[in-house]
């Protein structure tokens, strides 16, 4: 079937042109391409990750071989916070949110058979993702794929950590100087990396409102180009790679409003605010992952329902790549078929749905319109009292997006107490007896997977030169004391077998470990 002849836009008024726009041109309210879907469909980007690489690298390969169009690397808490399997706190938690991940054979295993110049990874890793990416770039390397030819994503969002999310590890200065080492060496190195993904995914799924989300997300990044500006960096040099990463929750219209909101205010901030001359420093371009949070243990297959009706708002909204929760994400991790589930929602509204046809398809309607005017003025309320207090950093500080998160959460909970807010199946139409109540497989994770990792790192440490990883780390720790990028050091080091946890220790010796002190 044909897309709607582009006659279409032309025949309406001269005023709802004038301010609807065409996608693909600034402020890009409609869309950051001029075809959108109509050329191709979004990247399937499937979220996953769990146990040993092997695992994980099996499940990547099945869904690619399902139609999956990119990867996304879910990675353990241990990984998440730059510790080794066998560290202490890691007890319990290897392999259980993600893989396990810890040195150069890991990361190897994770992406075998799997070529890195023909499939764009996305990893959801944030304090240590200058090392996740260094171990992707030596894998790359092994397999003769250049630096130039590797595309992806890393999440690399400190500040959503400190406000929502909890894996932080450095304190805010040293872990912007990261994040700014990071964008100054992929502009160099690795010009098709999208160096990080600015997310409101995780600020949404505390508990805070659509216009919060906006708003959060676009201070941080605000903070993310205020910090590479005053690192030297210029603006058109790092912006184009810039990445966000939002939620799509169950009010389908809303939603598609917020991500229409978001992209005009970015391209105003960028143009206007900070100068940036390259339009594709404008493009706010998103992956969006349905909401997690929206999952209910009741009745988990009702779950399939939300999830496609999350997707479709993200795709009406113009998302470039998307993430499908599978169903039984609220009582585990996704098991074989769920995730299959997951990734057909994907291909259904893609394939079967029509809504690639229409480039912006709810652009002009009336309710539309105003409820993209109403969560950008919101939205920009919210900013103003951020960039009062100094911008997002000290905006932590003082714990102002803590409460604002909090007090949302609080209000949205009493609403479903009190039946005010209806949760099909979880505060209304819950049936103790019902069918779709009956028992869901859950995935579980191998309960001695802690014990073999803990030997197979003692196994890579005993087998490496150590005084060669030990030169490489001390150089890095000189390093870390003064203002080298330190991208080529935690190369440097990886390619000497150093570990992950001991990369980590370096600089957590150098820097210290970031308390809350709101």
């Amino acid at each position: 079937m044909q897309t709607l002849p582009q006659t279409l836009f032309e025949s309406l008024p001269d005023d709802l042109r004038e301010r609807l726009g065409r996608p693909g041109q600034y402020p890009f309210t409609r869309g950051v391409y001029p075809k959108m879907y109509t050329e191709r469909p979004w990247t399937m980007r499937q979220y996953a990750g769990f146990s040993s690489a092997e695992e994980s690298n099996a499940r990547y390969r099945y869904l690619l071989e399902q139609g999956q169009t990119g990867l996304s690397v879910a990675f353990d808490l241990p990984t998440q916070l730059a510790l080794d399997p066998d560290h202490p706190l890691s007890v319990g938690e290897v392999g259980r949110v993600g893989v396990s991940i810890a040195s150069i054979e890991d990361m190897k295993v994770l992406f075998d058979h799997i070529p890195l110049d023909q499939v764009t990874t996305s990893m959801t890793i944030n304090a240590p993702a200058t090392m996740l990416l260094a171990l992707y770039l030596l894998v790359a390397e092994e397999q003769g794929v250049g630096w130039d030819k590797v595309g992806g994503t890393v999440q690399n969002d400190i500040l959503k950590e400190y406000i929502a999310r909890g894996t932080y590890v450095f304190p805010p200065a040293p872990s912007m100087r990261l994040i700014t080492d990071l964008f100054a060496f992929c502009a160099q190195h690795v010009p098709k990396w999208n160096t990080i993904s600015i997310s409101g995914y995780h600020i949404r799924e505390a508990g805070s409102t659509a216009a919060q989300e906006i708003a959060f997300t676009l201070a941080n990044g605000k903070a993310y180009v205020k910090a590479a500006l005053e690192a030297g960096l210029d603006i058109d040099a790092f912006a184009p790679r810039l990445s966000f990463f939002f939620a799509s929750h169950n009010d389908i219209l809303e939603e598609a409003a917020k991500f229409r909101a978001a992209r005009r205010m970015w391209a105003r901030v960028m143009k206007e605010e900070f100068g940036a001359k390259d339009p594709k420093s404008w493009m706010l371009r998103f992956h969006t992952q349905t909401g997690g949070s929206t999952l209910a243990a009741q009745e988990p297959l009702v779950n399939v329902v939300r999830t496609a009706y999350q997707a479709l708002a993200a795709v009406l909204g113009g998302t470039q790549s998307l993430h499908t929760n599978a169903y039984d994400e609220a009582l585990g991790l996704p098991t074989e078929k769920s995730a299959l589930l997951a990734l057909r929602t994907q291909q259904v509204l893609a394939y079967e749905s029509g809504v690639t046809r229409a480039i912006d398809p709810l652009g002009g309607s009336f309710y539309v319109e105003h409820l993209t005017d109403a969560l950008e003025a919101e939205a920009q309320r919210l900013i103003a009292q951020i960039d009062q207090l100094g911008g997002s950093v000290a905006a932590v500080e003082a714990g102002f997006f803590q409460r604002e998160i909090e007090e949302s959460a609080w209000t949205f909970q009493r609403e479903v107490e009190s039946g005010q807010r209806v949760i099909v199946s979880v505060n209304k139409f819950n049936r103790p007896d019902s069918p779709l109540n009956e028992a869901t497989p859950i995935q579980h994770i191998d309960e001695s997977l802690d014990r073999r990792r803990q030997a197979q790192i003692r196994a890579f440490r005993d087998q490496r030169d150590g005084q060669a990883a030990g030169n490489a780390l001390e150089a890095l720790r000189k390093a870390a004391s003064s203002s080298e990028n330190l991208m080529p050091h935690i190369l440097e080091a990886f390619r000497r077998r150093a570990t992950l946890g001991e990369i980590g220790k370096v600089l957590r010796e150098e820097w210290g470990e970031y308390q809350p002190g709101y």
